[in-house]
């Protein structure tokens, strides 16, 4: 096959490949939501533990998207 007919860009299967970034931002998301909840409910020592594991999945992504 000749080079100049290759198609350049992203594959048709690019969505199929795993995205750890995106994972962890879902995470975080839920985290941060369940920790509003609980503050919310007046629970704060719930608070302060999901809010602790949140920017525990904060310092990956920003690990993740250094790398």
């Amino acid at each position: 096959m000749n080079s100049t007919h290759m198609i350049k860009g992203p594959s048709m299967f690019s969505f199929l490949k795993f995205n750890p970034i995106k994972k962890l931002d879902k995470e975080y998301g839920v985290l941060l939501e369940k920790a509003m909840q609980a503050q919310r409910g007046g629970d704060i020592k719930r608070y302060s533990e999901l809010t602790e594991q949140a920017e525990a999945v904060k310092a990956k992504i920003d690990e993740a998207k250094s790398a």
